[in-house]
């Protein structure tokens, strides 16, 4: 599959289709604090998660509220591996001068570093900084070259097991439209503010869509307040409407691509459905099963035709979700309200001057380049 790319505030992005940051973890179980950079919407965590000994420089908006030092417990486990210092350059080198050479990118590696693994930290930075310079650093360093040493050969199989309750002659014309999403299980993936989704076949065999995504990624009013809109375009392939295709997972649908730079797949179900021609309300109950580089992840969500999902649908996506050995008492319903009250952050220039400080802050302030290549360099982290 194809990089797929959107466009928030002119500038090329990718990400995954349920929209979240995913956390990512080793084989332990523990949180790896560099993939978690890339990433953990969620996916989206710092690679570089230190803390600062020298001269205090400003955070950023998006930076400024992190609370989280993920670096720290990920080297209690005594797993740190320096860098390898010479590939950025002799492996990566136009990727990280053009990175370098943007201000946005810049900043954006300042403002990740700054989070120290805390995701809607991260997230944040990665709507006010993101950058196509940006993603592709990450996916030469990380992926393709290994610059930066991540745990390897992740068990991906949990996401290889679908739900037998998936419905098995689903129409995807049923799709095509608007909708919004309602209500969603996992608080890390699937929780964004003002969200809804459109669809359109991208084919005559109507086998494939382009899906639509629109949602909102806050910034606490702590630290001034607003919001960052988003616009992304994801595709998807529907697998329902390809028998002759063999589907061991029986999953309704699938989408790969890259995020932020690195590769993700994942399997969507239509575990649950109304078409709205008797008495329930139109809706879709989908989960979802995927994996990254460093592991799997999963989540839920509900779609309907209006902001909020009718009270007369719930008893029927209750049913459909406790069937697929979900708890529908557990979602949690999402802010579709849309407020104008505040103001949208979302600004073409934004990171695109620089100064000494900034400089300054790239290379030796925390979550600068020396993090990145030598972390914990100032003795933090040692025990």
């Amino acid at each position: 599959f194809a990089q797929q790319q959107g466009t928030r505030g002119g500038t090329k992005i990718s990400l995954p289709t349920h929209l979240a940051m995913k956390i990512n973890n080793d084989d332990n179980g523990k949180s790896n604090p560099f993939l978690s950079a890339a990433l953990a919407v969620a996916l989206t965590t710092s690679l570089t998660l230190s803390s600062l000994a020298g001269p205090v420089l400003a955070d950023t908006p998006a930076s400024a509220s992190q609370n989280y030092d993920g670096f720290a417990e990920y080297a209690k486990e005594n797993k740190m591996e320096k860098s390898d210092v010479g590939c950025f350059i002799n492996k990566c080198g136009d990727q990280t001068k053009n990175l370098f050479s943007n201000p946005r990118g810049i900043k954006g590696v300042s403002c990740l570093g700054r989070c120290k693994g805390e995701q809607s930290c991260a997230t944040r930075c990665f709507a006010e900084f993101s950058s196509e310079d940006l993603d592709n650093w990450l996916s030469c360093t990380i992926e393709e070259n290994e610059c930066v040493k991540v745990p390897q050969n992740i068990d991906n199989s949990a996401e290889n097991v679908g739900y037998n309750t998936a419905i098995k002659k689903f129409d995807p014309s049923s799709l095509v439209g608007k909708w919004y999403k309602t209500d969603g299980l996992n608080p890390n993936y699937d929780l964004f503010d003002c969200q809804s989704n459109t669809f359109e076949f991208t084919d005559d065999k109507k086998q494939e869509l382009d899906m639509g995504i629109f949602f909102r990624v806050i910034r606490p009013e702590e630290y001034g307040g607003g919001f960052w809109e988003n616009s992304l375009t994801e595709h998807m392939v529907v697998d329902a409407k390809m028998p002759e295709v063999p589907n061991p997972t029986g999953r309704t649908m699938h989408t790969a691509g890259k995020m932020y730079g690195l590769k993700f797949s994942e399997n969507w179900y239509i575990i649950g459905e109304s078409d709205g021609d008797k008495v329930v309300p139109p809706f879709k109950l989908v989960a979802y099963k995927g994996h990254t580089l460093q592991g799997n992840y999963e989540g839920s969500f509900v779609y309907a035709k209006e902001p909020i999902l009718p009270s007369a649908a719930v008893p029927a996506v209750k049913d459909a979700a406790a069937k697929a050995g979900l708890d529908f008492d557990k979602f949690t319903r999402i802010d579709n309200t849309c407020s104008t009250a505040s103001k949208s952050l979302n600004d073409e220039s934004a990171g695109t001057g620089t100064s000494t400080t900034d400089w300054v802050d790239l290379v030796v302030g925390e979550g600068g380049v020396i993090d990145w290549v030598v972390p914990g360099w100032r003795g933090e982290y040692k025990k």
